[in-house]
């Protein structure tokens, strides 16, 4: 469960607890009646401009860096981890990328939120594991065209609350022309000297061309080949597609890039990927050892 805070509802008066207990309670109820564990990400920014503010936040002319706006987003992760109690709670995501593009007091802003939230929720004896997530492309340097790796070591010193790191990788954005051009340390090289548990939170290949970057069905089928090596050799312990099914949008729409990362098809027809991604899911899975 990942996304942004509610602004509209809670800047309307709604008290947290009452938006919790009518949105958010149902669909956990039904992922706990799955045996699924809870994984929630709740983001302080902009989940499709990593450069700016929340939409909602700018149409009522309110911002993160208000100390009003950030006791709200601490409020509303306190009351989603008393009434949840999920197992992990993630406070904000891909920080290196917000922190690379984003204006410095913008990030500021939200290092300063999370962290305050994870006081917060640590306050009342909480027993989510917490975390951030970082944008393992950017990492490397893919994003700017200098393919220099940068890491994420500042990560670990902006957000030390964190139990575990999530990461976020779209490959095909970081121009890889093949799935098996990725290093196999892409996960593990950002955790290097850390002991920390990984979990994918995002991510995935397109299997459709979009705008300049090519992408096909049999690309993304070995690119979840290519990443269960990634994901072996980070040892991580869960990982998570952007979506299971396409979407079925326009390709003048702003979520047209991720469109295409289902699966399945918009009409819930399996791609080639799925018999891949099944037969990872099927693996025995060997908890890694303390987590």
């Amino acid at each position: 469960m990942s996304f942004e805070l509610p602004w509209d509802s809670l800047l309307a008066g709604v008290p947290a607890e009452q938006y919790v207990a009518n949105y958010d309670v149902p669909l956990a109820q039904y992922y706990r009646a799955r045996g699924h564990e809870l994984w929630i990400y709740l983001d302080p920014a902009n989940g499709l401009n990593r450069a700016g503010e929340a939409n909602a936040l700018i149409a009522n002319g309110r911002s993160i860096t208000e100390t009003a706006i950030q006791q709200m987003f601490r409020r509303y992760a306190v009351v989603i981890d008393s009434m949840i109690q999920p197992e992990h709670l993630g406070l904000t995501l891909e920080t290196n990328l917000i922190r690379g593009i984003a204006p410095a007091p913008l990030y500021a802003a939200i290092r300063q939120t999370a962290n305050d939230a994870a006081a917060d929720v640590r306050a009342r004896g909480s027993n989510a594991k917490l975390s951030v997530s970082v944008q393992v492309d950017w990492a490397w340097g893919r994003f700017t065209g200098g393919n220099v790796y940068e890491g994420v070591e500042q990560d670990f010193i902006d957000f030390p609350f964190i139990d575990e790191m999530g990461m976020s990788s779209y490959p095909y954005f970081g121009g890889f022309a093949t799935p098996e051009m990725i290093p196999l340390d892409y996960y593990s090289r950002l955790v290097d000297g850390h002991t920390l548990p990984v979990a994918i939170t995002e991510g995935g290949w397109s299997s459709a061309t979009v705008d300049t970057i090519v992408g096909s069905e049999d690309e993304q089928r070995r690119y979840l080949s290519r990443q269960r090596a990634l994901l072996d050799e980070v040892g991580a312990v869960a990982v998570f597609q952007l979506t299971f099914t396409d979407l079925d949008v326009p390709t003048t729409s702003n979520v047209w890039p991720f469109a295409r990362l289902g699966l399945v098809d918009a009409d819930l027809n399996p791609k080639p990927a799925l018999a891949t991604w099944d037969a990872i899911f099927a693996r025995r899975r060997v908890p890694r050892a303390g987590g």
